[in-house]
């Protein structure tokens, strides 16, 4: 069963997705292509913090992940019922 929406609303959400897909593009060129500023050497990076390490994290992130995908899985099925 589809989802009936009057022609006129129709339209107009057509309008909006073309405003919204135009403006997202046009807007984006803004964001992806912004920099910070050089340093003294010509680093762009500048004097962040180090990256963070994960690794010693990894076994309670895939059990995390595991019991997600049992829950989610067990969800969906009751939802199907």
């Amino acid at each position: 069963m589809g989802l009936y929406l009057h022609p006129e609303i129709s339209r107009i959400m057509k309008n909006f997705l073309k405003l919204y897909l135009f403006s997202l593009f046009f807007l984006s060129n803004f964001v992806i292509y912004a920099q910070g500023e050089d340093d003294e050497n010509g680093n762009l990076q500048g004097n962040d913090a180090p990256n963070a390490p994960i690794n010693s994290k990894l076994i309670i992130l895939l059990i995390f992940g595991i019991l997600l995908a049992f829950y989610a899985f067990k969800r969906n099925r009751k939802a199907i019922q």
